[in-house]
């Protein structure tokens, strides 16, 4: 479908109209000249919908917007699901497959929405062990049981307990952890692009210099890109899923119409309804906090979000806006290299907090690069 914003006019929007209404998002009306209008109250309705399903607020429908928006007209029961490797579905429906799947104790993977073959795997042995076809297929006869059952956990979210037990179990140690890093853009796409500064040549060397810090200390590290392509983001995904990253760790920077606009922010998974990845989440925190103690830039704070790169990443994943290029101040210091390499220090040091679990931590921005080498050679001997 073509992009559509305020000013647009047909049947897209009538259909996008349509949609917001079922959510009670948007009352009846919109229409001109017999024309359906998109207009300033189908705006605000799009923007409140991004707004609570993590992502980005702009008031304009696009191909993500439009997914997310569609999915939420489904409701479990409403068309049968199954597992399409070519043309994944979506919805909100399928979120609540998911959800109910694991609160009877069946694995169906982290709850984003999407069916997928972890999901399907789990479907498969709900329909086994309740003797009903199994075919992987979520039809009338399988919404039934759902719907009879009582769940075996109630509160909580068993599948994102497991992130935690596993990042547990796995120990404080770096080394052997496989990190895979993503430089935002890059290729045909420059990114944020301001007074020669371009924010792919800025990730390009940020991640060459935490590829560095990360390899001394044992840590595998694996860049998703080379320094000539931009794969999408869903090929980004996929290259952790394949690789069996255990964090994934997306480096960008920022940009804003206000020249004042500055700061670090970073995102993980989570979908505006309760659902997050509590690692992401977690890792998140460690490197927001030690970024704007380390480096002074605002604190922008963690936020959930649903983008492709979060939602699609298997293992626990984090997006880091650092600075806007928009920005004079921002845009000096991320061109300085003693900065970037301040940063990397940063992601660093909150990668490895993450792994203490609170175990031998120090204070926020006191935590050096020979302060972890440090302990990883103590926990070696």
């Amino acid at each position: 479908m073509r992009v559509l914003r305020r000013g647009d006019a047909g049947q897209d929007v009538a259909e996008i109209r349509s949609m917001l209404n079922s959510l009670g998002l948007l009352r009846s009306g919109g229409e001109q000249d017999g024309h359906t209008l998109f207009d300033h109250d189908v705006e605000s309705a799009v923007r409140g919908f991004q707004q609570r399903r993590g992502l980005i607020t702009d008031g304009i429908v696009g191909p993500a917007t439009y997914q997310v928006l569609r999915g939420a007209t489904f409701r479990l029961g409403s068309r049968p699901l199954a597992y399409l490797f070519s043309s994944p579905v979506h919805g909100d429906d399928v979120f609540t497959l998911q959800d109910r799947l694991t609160e009877l104790g069946y694995d169906a993977g982290r709850p984003d929405g999407l069916f997928g073959a972890r999901t399907e795997k789990a479907l498969r042995n709900f329909q086994r062990d309740y003797g009903l076809a199994v075919d992987g297929i979520c039809g009338p006869a399988t919404v039934r049981a759902l719907r009879q059952l009582s769940p075996r956990a109630s509160g909580g979210r068993p599948v994102l307990l497991r992130e935690q037990e596993q990042v547990r179990q796995s120990g404080p140690r770096l080394r052997g952890k496989r990190i895979v890093i993503d430089p935002g853009h890059g290729g045909a796409d420059p990114g944020v692009e301001v007074a020669g500064v371009r924010e792919a040549d800025v990730a390009w060397d940020l991640a060459r210099r935490l590829e560095g810090r990360m390899k001394a200390t044992g840590m595998e590290a694996l860049i998703s890109r080379g320094p000539d392509n931009g794969p999408n983001e869903a090929e980004r995904a996929a290259f952790a899923n394949e690789t069996a990253g255990d964090v994934f760790l997306s480096l960008h920077c920022d940009r804003n119409q206000s020249p004042q606009a500055q700061g670090v922010a970073t995102f993980h998974f989570g979908n505006g309804r309760g659902t997050t990845s509590t690692v992401g989440e977690l890792l998140a925190g460690y490197i927001q906090r030690e970024l704007a103690a380390r480096t002074g830039l605002a604190d922008c704070r963690t936020h959930g979000k649903t983008w492709e790169i979060l939602r699609l990443t298997r293992c626990p994943a984090v997006r880091i806006e650092i600075g806007y290029l928009t920005n004079a101040g921002d845009r000096a210091r991320l061109s300085d290299p003693a900065f970037r390499d301040v940063v990397a220090e940063g992601i660093l040091v909150a990668v490895k907090r993450l792994y203490l679990l609170g175990e031998g931590d120090q204070p926020t921005g006191t935590f050096t690069f020979a302060d972890v080498l440090a302990h990883e050679l103590a926990k070696a001997e």
